[in-house]
């Protein structure tokens, strides 16, 4: 993994992400003086559970997923996440290591920025402080969501709800859901194993409402997808 100094431009990458876009020109300088670039490989580990946690990081290019790992060595994907989002905000700021571990699924730049830029950003503008605190109640709101998925919502609704999510508001009946990582990680966000996350695939081409080509799903039937979700 190497991290070095902006050399792709960090101050204007920052100014244009929702989080930061209420600091003036003075507070972005200094939590770009603050921020350093990680660019890392598909399959390196960002942290591992039990380290600490100095720092939040955005994704500029790329993907990541946050997992747990049991003491048998099964592995639980929490969330997966794109450019222009953010992660280890909550235990940055409670001041305790890493609970999760991070690897990168695609070959990915990040910024890692420093805790104390953050810290006084907030203490000095309430603007951002607000933002900061949305964006970890949203996170809150989406794991509430997940445990309901996962224990009210059958497998194959979670896997419905997960295709339908990932389209676009076009009306057209034909989109493409191109899945961001393999099938495994997706079947372990999803809290199915990997068998039967294809098994479900394979029983909604059969059933016509979706074409699978690798990593493309092309969605047949929208609204046989969400009468088969409701």
């Amino acid at each position: 993994m190497g991290a070095h100094r902006d050399s792709f431009g960090t101050l204007d990458f920052l100014r244009n992400l929702p989080l930061f876009r209420e600091l003036d020109l003075c507070q972005l300088e200094a939590i770009a003086a603050a921020t350093t670039e990680q660019r890392v490989a598909a399959g390196a580990a960002l942290f591992r559970r039990g380290e600490p946690c100095d720092g939040m990081h955005v994704i500029v290019v790329g993907r990541v997923k946050l997992a747990s790992l049991a003491p048998a060595g099964a592995e639980k994907v929490i969330e997966i996440l794109g450019t222009g989002q953010s992660f280890g905000e909550a235990v940055m700021f409670i001041g305790r290591p890493y609970n999760l571990f991070a690897e990168a699924l695609a070959d990915s730049l990040l910024l890692y920025i420093g805790k104390h830029a953050i810290f006084e950003a907030v203490a000095s503008n309430p603007e951002f402080a607000r933002r900061m605190l949305n964006e970890l109640a949203q996170r809150q709101c989406r794991l509430v969501a997940d445990i309901e998925a996962y224990t009210m919502r059958s497998a194959t609704e979670r896997v419905i709800g997960f295709l339908l999510a990932a389209l676009t508001e076009d009306p057209s009946p034909g989109q493409d859901v191109v899945l961001a990582a393999s099938k495994s990680v997706l079947a372990s966000r999803l809290n199915i194993t990997r068998e039967h996350f294809s098994r479900i695939l394979h029983d909604l081409s059969q059933a016509g409402l979706i074409r699978v080509s690798g990593r493309k799903i092309h969605i047949l039937d929208r609204a046989g997808l969400r009468q088969r979700d409701s």
